[in-house]
C-alpha cells in the first residue's frame, strides 16, 4: 500500500447523510459508485491524475451527487464511507442491506 493510500485509509470515516447533507449543498460531494475502492479513487483525485479521472468521470464511475442522489440518500437514510480532500468530500454509500 502506497503512503497516499495509507494517509487516506487512515482518514476514511462513515457518515451519516445528516452529517454530508452541508458539504453536498456547498457542491463539494463527488459520488464513487459501488464496486470501485473509495480510496484508490481518492490517491487518483490527491495525485491530480487527469487521465484516470477522466475515464472515471467518463464512465460514470466517479461523478458529482446530483440533486437525484440527495433526494435518494434523504429518503433512505443513507449512510456512507467517506474521505476528506479539501474541498472535495469523496463518498461511497453502504449497502446496508448487506451490513445486517
Amino acid at each position: 500500500m502506497s503512503n497516499d493510500q495509507e494517509e487516506l485509509n487512515r482518514e476514511t470515516a462513515k457518515l451519516s447523510w445528516s452529517e454530508l447533507e452541508k458539504h453536498f449543498a456547498r457542491g463539494s460531494v463527488i459520488k464513487v459508485e459501488k464496486g470501485m475502492d473509495l480510496i484508490k479513487v481518492a490517491v487518483i483525485i490527491k495525485q491530480d491524475d487527469k487521465p484516470a479521472l477522466e475515464k472515471m468521470l467518463a464512465d460514470g464511475t466517479v461523478s458529482n451527487a446530483s440533486i437525484d442522489d440527495a433526494k435518494l440518500w434523504n429518503e433512505c437514510s443513507t449512510e456512507f464511507w467517506a474521505v476528506v480532500l479539501a474541498p472535495w468530500v469523496i463518498v461511497q454509500a453502504i449497502d446496508t442491506k448487506l451490513d445486517s
